[in-house]
């Protein structure tokens, strides 16, 4: 597959994610958190054409030169943008507009990569393809949230499954003994900056789960009283709780003494061997306190990962989304790629259901505050 061929296969699988939307479905944003549908294909066509096609194109002309303001996400290098909380307020340009758009600037990308391009640009367009795929994935939970806080719970799909395994089946604990080990990306493929640079770590010895934590032993955890009892939970994460009377995971709903929850198949009763899943950090937390266990760091969790399936559900580590030792920001808008997010949020390992194929590395460090839970989190214990 040449260049031209892989940005064609990478596009078309943002539009399939959207295949099964109503016109209505591309404008929604319930919260903040959450980009209408439109946006995500409208931003990941400005990202090729205000990266590669602008400066590298001789002659190149923009589609539209109000689309910087509408679709720069937070690239402060680029110029002033809608603030993220208003782009469910975009209802013009179009849906129609956004695929013309997208079809506009895939034209001009396939004539551009006929020719030979620069090691530069190489590096940019293989940035773009994993900017699109990490865009692929919050689209279909975008999606999910939208569809899932509609009072009808439609369904998405009846052929997209949320487990990649009928059953969680791994048993007991894998204990990995002290030691100096070595964490980070090495190789000469694709990574993004904040997997960088490679350096050695002591760990101590430890013993982290097989398994990720079942719907059933949550629901464990609830029918104990988990939720009403402060001394699993930090302060703050207890405070989460009360201010937003949180009582169970996302998408979960107590019906006639049964718990069920809202899928992209639509609404079904929990499946009690599945993987949790839509958990914030408190709440992962917290169980693992109840389970006199606790989380695994991110660099337990890379370590002992070679020895145990992964990517079900993106995992929460105990760790805080910092900067490996010789971590620098490439100048210009790439560097606001992932630096300027270390402060304040967790490192979560692994991949989910919803994670493009090709896309998932045992070193990918994704990140989000601890009370987000709209992706698909799940929990791994270690003790």
């Amino acid at each position: 597959m040449n260049l031209a061929e892989k940005y064609l296969s990478i596009r078309k699988c943002s539009e399939q994610i959207c295949e099964p939307l109503q016109t209505e479905d591309y404008v929604v944003q319930p919260i903040a958190d959450v980009s209408p549908p439109k946006w995500h294909l409208g931003h990941t066509t400005w990202f090729f054409e205000t990266f590669i096609l602008e400066p590298f194109l001789v002659n190149y002309q923009v589609y539209n030169e109000d689309y910087n303001f509408v679709f720069n996400s937070y690239y402060e290098t680029v110029g002033n943008r809608v603030i993220r909380t208003d782009r469910g307020n975009l209802s013009r340009p179009s849906v129609n507009d956004v695929y013309q758009y997208r079809a506009y600037v895939d034209e001009a990308m396939v004539n551009f990569l006929s020719a030979e391009i620069s090691s530069e640009i190489n590096d940019l367009l293989v940035l773009g393809f994993n900017h699109e795929q990490q865009h692929q994935e919050l689209l279909l939970t975008d999606i999910k949230y939208i569809l899932g806080n509609n009072p009808l719970f439609p369904v998405y799909s009846d052929k997209k499954s949320e487990i990649k395994s009928q059953e969680n089946e791994a048993l007991g604990m894998l204990t990995v003994k002290d030691g100096i080990y070595e964490v980070g990306y090495e190789g000469k493929e694709f990574c993004f900056d904040n997997e960088l640079n490679r350096h050695k770590v002591y760990l101590s010895e430890f013993m982290i789960s097989l398994s990720l934590v079942s719907n059933e032993d949550y629901i464990a955890f609830i029918n104990d009283g988990g939720y009403q009892d402060f001394n699993y939970w930090h302060a703050e994460g207890w405070d989460w709780v009360k201010t937003n009377k949180i009582i169970s995971p996302m998408y979960w709903f107590e019906i006639d003494g049964k718990w069920f929850n809202y899928t992209l198949k639509g609404l079904h009763e929990v499946n009690p061997k599945q993987p949790v899943t839509h958990i914030s950090y408190y709440e992962a937390y917290a169980f693992a306190s109840w389970k006199g266990m606790r989380l695994p760091t991110e660099f337990e969790w890379e370590i002992a990962a070679r020895n145990f399936n992964w990517g079900e559900r993106w995992e929460w580590t105990e760790s805080a989304y910092l900067p490996y030792p010789g971590f620098n920001k490439a100048p210009g808008a790439i560097g606001e790629y992932n630096g300027k997010f270390m402060v304040n949020q967790k490192v979560l390992r692994g991949a989910s259901i919803a994670t493009p194929e090709g896309h998932s590395r045992i070193t990918y460090r994704n990140f989000f505050h601890p009370h987000l839970r709209w992706q698909y989190t799940g929990i791994r214990l270690a003790k």
